[in-house]
C-alpha cells in the first residue's frame, strides 16, 4: 500500500518488535513542509513513532494542506480534500507501522492547527490528544461536519496575545468550543506574535509527555 502523502518519519532508535507505540502526527503551516516542524518535537522520537506530514498542495516556499478564499475561510472543496487524505494517511500509518491505536496524537501550527483539530471533530475520541499552535475552526467544520464524541480527548490550544495573523479571540473561541463539547482543554496563552515561542515548546512537550502518563 502506497502512502496518500509525503512525510518524515522519526522513530527511537530501538524497538521491540514485539511492542507497540504511541504516534504523533505532526502538521505543518502555510507554505512551510514536513521538515520545518521537526525541531519542535525533537527529543520526542524516543517514545512516539512521529509523522511530520507534507501538504499535498504546492504552496511556495514550500507547502500547504487547503487554500482559502477569505479571511478564516478555507475553499471547501480544497479544504474537504485535505482533511480525507490525511485521515486516509493516520489509517495508512496505523496499518503500516507498529502503532497503538489508543495513542495517536495530532500536532498543528497555523494551517497545520485547523487541520488537526478539524481531525479531532471528525476521528472524535480516536484520537487521544491534539496540540493546536495558532489556529481556528473554520465554520463548515462547526455547522455541517459530522463531529464525534470527544469526551475522551484531550487537547493543548495556545495562541499568541499579538497574533497578526489569526485573531487570539479565534484561539479563546476554540478553547471554549472544545470544553462545550466535554473535551479536557488547557488553554494557554503567551505575548507572542504568530509563531511559537520558546517557553510555548516546552509546555506543551512537558503537556505531551504528562499525557502518555494517563
Amino acid at each position: 500500500m502506497n502512502s496518500p502523502m509525503i512525510y518524515e518519519l522519526r522513530r527511537p532508535k530501538q524497538t521491540d518488535p514485539n511492542k507497540i507505540y504511541p504516534a504523533l502526527f505532526v502538521m505543518h503551516g502555510i507554505g512551510s513542509n514536513e521538515q520545518n516542524m521537526l525541531s519542535l518535537v525533537e527529543g520526542l522520537e524516543e517514545k512516539f513513532f512521529i509523522f511530520s506530514v507534507r501538504g499535498h498542495l504546492t504552496q511556495p516556499p514550500g507547502y500547504a494542506f487547503f487554500t482559502i478564499e477569505g479571511y478564516g475561510k478555507p475553499h471547501r472543496s480544497v479544504f474537504d480534500e485535505g482533511i480525507r487524505k490525511l485521515t486516509s494517511f493516520i489509517d495508512y500509518a496505523s496499518e503500516q507501522y507498529p502503532i497503538d491505536p489508543n495513542q495517536l496524537y495530532l500536532l498543528g501550527f497555523s494551517q497545520g492547527a485547523i487541520v488537526s483539530m478539524t481531525l479531532g471533530l471528525t476521528l472524535g475520541n480516536r484520537i487521544k490528544g491534539i496540540i493546536a499552535l495558532s489556529g481556528y475552526i473554520p465554520g463548515f467544520v462547526k455547522e455541517e461536519y459530522d463531529i464525534k464524541p470527544v469526551n475522551d480527548l484531550s487537547l493543548f490550544i495556545s495562541h499568541g496575545d499579538m497574533d497578526q495573523v489569526l485573531p487570539y479571540e479565534w484561539g479563546v473561541a476554540n478553547d471554549e468550543y472544545f470544553r462545550e463539547l466535554g473535551a479536557d482543554v488547557t488553554f494557554k496563552t503567551y505575548h507572542e506574535g504568530h509563531t511559537v515561542s520558546l517557553m510555548n515548546q516546552q509546555d506543551f512537550m512537558e503537556w505531551i509527555i504528562n499525557s502518555l502518563k494517563n
